[in-house]
């Protein structure tokens, strides 16, 4: 299992319809200090938004790299860093699909059922250039999928159908109050204040 970082700042979160999100976003080619302290920036926005994965340019940044800290089928915690990643999911006989809801922290707040297949593996390199492969299944087979969407400049509603594309947008305009422009950066603020804490 990898490892992820600490000590990094949380940023805002881009939103869906800023340009950085829907395009592919280059590759890492320097594995010096700068990556090092967004990947730990990176992991501390994850963090502070409760996800379970987060692509660079979901904090507006345009390399390709994301981080991740998810189960497996059998509820095996799996975390890491992945840069320059290259998916591979089964095709033809051994190609099975499964659907379920999904969401992404750059439309916060709202899900739709999402068919993506059950198993994917992804190749890379680690923050200090190390060659790595992770296989997924369940909700970490959805992570790296998604994940390695973002950096390719897709969203997951660009796999949805119309109707249910529309339903997604909808929820997350009921929800927006909830996550203001900063979010998680205030919300994790407020989690900070003493006189802000759950019982």
């Amino acid at each position: 299992m990898g490892s992820l970082p600490e000590g990094g700042t949380t940023r805002p979160m881009t939103r869906w319809g800023e340009p950085v999100m829907h395009r592919p976003c280059r590759p890492v080619e320097v594995f010096d200090e700068r990556l090092h302290a967004l990947v730990a920036d990176m992991t501390a926005t994850m963090d502070a938004a409760d996800g379970v994965g987060l692509a660079a340019n979901q904090i507006g940044v345009d390399l390709r790299v994301f981080v991740y800290r998810c189960t497996d089928r059998e509820e095996v915690i799996h975390q890491g860093v992945i840069c320059n990643p290259v998916l591979e999911v089964p095709t033809g006989a051994d190609r099975r699909l499964e659907e379920s809801e999904e969401g992404c922290l750059s439309l916060p707040g709202a899900y739709a059922p999402c068919a993506r297949p059950d198993v994917a593996t992804v190749r890379g390199v680690d923050q200090f250039g190390t060659p790595i492969e992770v296989r997924g299944t369940g909700l970490l087979a959805r992570c790296l999928q998604h994940e390695a969407d973002h950096l390719d400049g897709t969203v997951f509603a660009d796999r949805l159908s119309k109707r249910i594309r529309r339903r997604l947008f909808a929820e997350a305009e009921v929800l927006a109050e909830e996550f203001p422009a900063d979010w998680p950066v205030s919300s994790r603020e407020r989690s900070d204040d003493p006189d802000d804490q759950d019982a």
